[in-house]
């Protein structure tokens, strides 16, 4: 009887475990997920990229890191090929005036060559009207030594004159070759870099298409909360620069062009960022720092990369207002510096041109355009 009773026990404990496990339960508070980033050709990234092939639950603040992350690298990537564009369409403007020079220089040789060859024709004509002798045989001929010497003389100058006529001719014909085969080499630059420019602006418009595409599928106050965290993130960095110190040693208030240079800036100011833009309505970021440093009297190159390749560089410790610093490993952002760690910059597509924390982004190093 005891074995028995032990045995109605267990049964009626395991059906009791059975039917409440048959109980279903309440759907639980979860938070609702944030959209996944678009899949584009970027999805091999660098960088954080979502919980995929990971089991550990993350958090709605996490997937924001990631968005930001993503959105990020996107705009940097767009940068990037907003400046192999600019570069690209600065090189097929200065190849296509090469290729107008070249044209007219083909053009007036051609003209000359017409009026060489209209020379050497008069000059053929007029000796097949005295009979093809030519004037040495006429003079030896001639019972008169006085007018024989005068011919001689006249002769001479003759001969100079049709050798110099055909080397003139020569030269003529020479430099016209030259002249096209140039033409035909910088005609084949000129389709190559509109290549270039062609794919580059592809790039730039599909990179910033995943990123308008991400921030859309965001709801409204997910967006505001994205940029709540990068304003953070700009402010940790910046307080992070100014700790360091680096801003102990300048006080300057920077050279006249400078001051111009800032002056131009600070009247841009809210204006919108259009990558490929270099006012007077709206700007990319190192269309904005040429164009000020241009109302300064002072030409740099276009492209931030450029700037940073090209011009003087000088050490963080040495910045000075008017100084541009160049941003990210790739050179892809720059800013003009205008003292107190402040610049002003055209930061990227959405936004517009604003001052900011020189720290707030990882700097590559600093340039001054004037010597």
């Amino acid at each position: 009887m005891r074995v028995r009773r032990i045995l109605t026990i267990v049964v009626v404990a395991v059906a009791c475990a059975v039917s409440l496990l048959a109980i279903p339960r309440a759907a639980s508070a979860a938070p609702t997920p944030l959209p996944q980033p678009p899949s584009s050709g970027t999805s091999g990234s660098s960088g954080s990229s979502g919980n995929s092939g990971s089991d550990t639950p993350r958090t709605g603040a996490d997937r924001l890191e990631d968005v930001r992350d993503r959105l990020d690298r996107l705009y940097r990537e767009a940068a990037a090929a907003t400046d192999a564009y600019n570069a690209a369409e600065e090189s097929a403007a200065e190849q296509s005036r090469t290729i107008a020079d070249l044209a007219e220089k083909i053009a007036d040789g051609e003209e000359r060559l017409e009026h060489l060859r209209n020379r050497a024709g008069a000059a053929a004509r007029a000796q097949y009207r005295s009979g093809g002798i030519p004037d040495e045989t006429r003079l030896m001929l001639s019972d008169d030594p006085g007018h024989f010497l005068d011919g001689a003389g006249r002769v001479m100058a003759g001969q100079r004159a049709t050798k110099g006529l055909i080397t003139q001719l020569t030269r003529t014909q020479e430099d016209l070759r030259i002249y096209a085969k140039d033409a035909t080499a910088n005609q084949e630059e000129l389709e190559e870099t509109r290549g270039k420019k062609d794919a580059a602006r592809k790039k730039v418009e599909r990179k910033l298409a995943d990123a308008e595409e991400l921030e859309k599928s965001l709801a409204a106050e997910e967006r505001e909360r994205l940029r709540g965290l990068e304003e953070d993130h700009q402010r940790a960095a910046q307080d992070a620069w100014l700790d360091s110190g680096v801003l102990k040693g300048s006080g300057s208030d920077g050279s006249a062009g400078a001051q111009a240079a800032i002056a131009y800036a600070e009247d841009q100011l809210g204006l919108p960022y259009e990558w490929g833009a270099e006012g007077p309505d709206s700007f990319d970021c190192s269309g904005l720092t040429q164009q000020a440093w241009a109302a300064a009297g002072v030409p740099i190159p276009r492209t931030s990369q450029q700037q940073w390749q090209s011009l003087r560089r000088v050490s963080e410790a040495d910045l000075q207002p008017g100084d541009l610093i160049i941003y990210h490993s790739d050179a892809s952002h720059v800013a003009l510096y205008i003292g107190d760690g402040s610049i002003i910059h055209s930061p990227r597509p959405g936004r517009s041109v604003t001052v900011a924390g020189a720290g707030s982004m990882p700097i590559l190093g600093v340039v001054r355009p004037e010597s």
